[in-house]
């Protein structure tokens, strides 16, 4: 019997910044404790989001929003011209 799917995203990388994930997982994922690339990016996107909820929501998690109702995909144009990372 399979265990139920996860809930998933697929973020998206530039070529070179995908390059970088999969070195560093090569290089050092497994000494990190990381079985896996997803797990990786799991770790960091998570630490993000405690970081966020600290700066913008007293430090407590939201309430969970449901599968669609977060924008997906890369910033437009304009948006990229007037967001400088």
């Amino acid at each position: 019997m399979s265990k139920a799917k996860p809930e998933s995203f697929s973020p998206y990388f530039t070529a070179e910044d995908a390059g970088q994930v999969r070195a560093a997982f090569t290089a050092a994922g497994q000494d990190e404790g990381y079985a896996s690339i997803s797990e990786l990016i799991e770790a960091a996107t998570l630490k993000e989001v405690r970081r966020m909820q600290r700066r913008h929501n007293n430090g407590k998690p939201w309430e969970p929003q449901p599968p669609g109702s977060a924008r997906t995909g890369r910033r437009t144009k304009d948006e990229l011209s007037r967001h400088k990372a």
